[in-house]
């Protein structure tokens, strides 16, 4: 990925600090949280410090909100999102890809729902689209809450809404290789007003003073008299606040993220049509998909095939990540070993194959369609 802090966010930047501005958390904060509800078609967002607070402020506001219980989770995943619900005490039910969009299998997630179920959380994979509407219609039944992680897909959409409005909350990342940056950042959206208030006391140490409901903060202050109103604390919670920095390069970056966007979309469909099908997957669902990445995913198993992909990307000098998202196979990771059985990740052959032999590419908006095209013929020519 070439870095996407450009030169003229750097001079928006500048220009703003030559102001003698506030840099902690103020009105640059709040008004790329409006900017942003309005671009994602939601009532409200929370700008925190990375996409991994987004995933534990979120789900420690589940608990809160649900209790305790189950939480369904994809197997090809960010470890944060694995982490917060085992941080939190829940308990992480696995759930196998589908490999037309690398995300969660619909059918297994249905399967898995039980009395215990508190919310399925849905990683939309590199940009791919992972809903459905037997999916929303299948949790809505069952009233069980969608939790929607964008961090690697914004833009992306199902039914012409973009993905982040559909659940209780979502969380978006702007780490400097996804498709906008605030260097480091996350945001937390959504149009539940429980949530909303619970992750902006959460934000901040579980201050209730920054809950933006009056009630909320008076129901507070009446059940804890001998408090001051000002420091009475709802949760034993973090500081994940970001700065005026962070949120003054997000406002300029959010000015070209759909133009942005475009030329990724236009670059991962040139370069699907340019791979070799028989070497690599091709058939990948690109309905509302948004991709960052180009996916390479070998056709077959083969080690010795492997070995010469990655020798021949090395000498070209390409940069590559195996097993896609997140490093593959969540349930192989050492950070499991003890929680999940020891040999659970046998029972999901899909994301198996993407752990073994599935990569992703940078695919960037500076990047031009003759490198695309250069790229897939080094992919092509490999034996």
């Amino acid at each position: 990925m070439d870095d996407n802090i450009t030169k003229q966010d750097l001079d928006t930047l500048i220009e703003f600090l030559q102001g003698l501005p506030r840099l902690t958390q103020s009105a640059n904060v709040a008004a790329f949280e409006e900017e942003w509800s309005r671009w994602v078609g939601v009532k409200h967002s929370v700008f925190v410090n990375s996409g991994a607070s987004a995933n534990l402020a979120t789900i420690t506001a589940l608990k809160h909100l649900y209790g305790d219980g189950e939480v369904i989770v994809p197997s090809l995943t960010w470890v944060s999102d694995i982490s917060s619900v085992l941080w939190n005490n829940l308990t992480p039910v696995f759930v196998d890809i589908n490999p037309r969009n690398l995300c969660m299998d619909e059918d297994q997630i249905l399967d898995r729902i039980t009395d215990r179920t508190r919310a399925v959380f849905m990683t939309y994979v590199q940009g791919f689209n992972g809903l459905s509407d037997r999916l929303l219609d299948g949790l809505a039944a069952r009233n069980i809450p969608l939790i929607e992680d964008v961090c690697e897909s914004h833009g992306a959409t199902f039914m012409g809404r973009r993905l982040g409005s559909f659940g209780l909350a979502s969380n978006f990342s702007f780490y400097f290789a996804h498709h906008m940056s605030t260097v480091e950042g996350g945001m937390i959206c959504t149009d539940d007003e429980d949530m909303f208030n619970a992750v902006r006391m959460l934000r901040s140490h579980g201050m209730v003073r920054e809950a933006p409901s009056a009630a909320v903060r008076k129901r507070y202050e009446e059940e804890n008299p001998d408090l001051s109103p000002d420091f009475i604390f709802a949760f034993p919670a973090f500081n994940i606040r970001s700065t005026e920095i962070n949120a003054v390069l997000g406002r300029s970056q959010l000015k070209r993220l759909d133009a942005n966007n475009a030329v990724r979309t236009r670059n991962f469909r040139l370069f699907l049509e340019r791979l070799d099908p028989a070497k690599y997957r091709t058939e990948f669902d690109l309905e509302g998909s948004c991709n960052y990445a180009f996916n390479v995913v070998f056709r077959k198993p083969d080690t010795e095939f492997r070995a010469r992909f990655e020798a021949a990307l090395h000498a070209a000098g390409v940069e590559f990540r195996r097993g896609s998202a997140g490093g593959g196979n969540q349930l192989r990771q050492h950070y499991l070993k003890g929680i999940v059985p020891q040999d659970a990740w046998k029972d999901f052959p899909e994301v198996e194959h993407i752990h073994h032999f599935g990569y992703y590419i940078g695919n960037y908006p500076m990047l031009e369609e003759a490198r695309v095209v250069e790229l897939c013929d080094i992919l092509n020519s490999i034996e």
